[in-house]
């Protein structure tokens, strides 16, 4: 790491490194739009993707990639402005919402493993649910819902909805939090959290596995120790953090 790199810094340079070397790694974002539920807690909006298409099937959060008019005035390099465009642009064109940017809270980052079809480098933001009301595109998008997390990965459990394993972490995320409120102050006072996966097999489980995993850096998920890593057992999904 070059004197002086934050660790965010360090991650996003390594990111745009890789994406010189290997065609198709696309720079993406997503915003998750969350209000208060009237029994406590966080919804949050939910899109179902058209089939056919990329992500097609899953319900996932307003996103897509960065296009090259939200670069238009943006410094060089300044990926995490253009991600922010973009991901004003996508709950525009996704959602019928117009959300400000200046609010929003980048939470994470995710990079898919090299066996991904397509490998979208997003960035993650968090905001507010803005007045006025869900407009989907019935194209791309052909239904939406606001889910509380807990239920969302409940239903993905007995199997009504599909999601990935990004949309799991961060619905995992969101069920920890009581407010919206709570959770935008973690969110603007945290650093961002960065996720580039692997994928393994360990005794019949896939999993998904990230830095801090003793099989991580190894590419081997039987290795023992410390456990960062998302256990897709069929009909559950857990997360598994722990110390070696």
């Amino acid at each position: 790491m070059p004197e002086g790199e934050t660790e965010a810094q360090a991650f996003l340079r390594r990111i745009g490194d890789q994406q010189q070397r290997e065609e198709g790694v696309i720079p993406a974002a997503t915003v998750v739009l969350v209000r208060d539920a009237e029994g406590g807690g966080i919804e949050t909006l939910m899109l179902r993707k058209t089939k056919g298409i990329s992500f097609g099937g899953l319900w996932v959060f307003p996103g897509g990639r960065v296009d090259p008019e939200d670069w238009e005035g943006v410094a060089e390099g300044d990926d995490e402005a253009a991600a922010r465009r973009a991901a004003v642009r996508e709950a525009q064109e996704e959602a019928g919402l117009e959300i400000d940017g200046d609010v929003m809270a980048w939470f994470s980052h995710w990079l898919p493993p090299p066996q991904a079809p397509k490998r979208y480098a997003t960035y993650f933001f968090a905001a507010p649910m803005p007045p006025g009301e869900v407009v989907i595109d019935d194209g791309e998008i052909r239904a939406s819902a606001w889910m509380a997390a807990a239920d969302a990965i409940a239903r993905r459990d007995a199997g009504e909805i599909e999601l990935a394993p990004p949309t799991w972490m961060t619905l995992h995320l969101l069920a920890g939090f009581d407010s919206v409120e709570t959770l935008l102050a973690h969110a603007h006072e945290a650093e961002p959290e960065f996720f580039m996966t692997k994928v393994g097999d360990d005794a019949g489980t896939f999993v998904a596995m990230w830095s801090g995993d003793a099989g991580y850096d190894v590419d081997d998920p039987t290795t023992p120790g410390a456990r960062n890593r998302l256990l897709m057992v069929e009909g559950s999904w857990s997360l598994d953090r722990r110390d070696a």
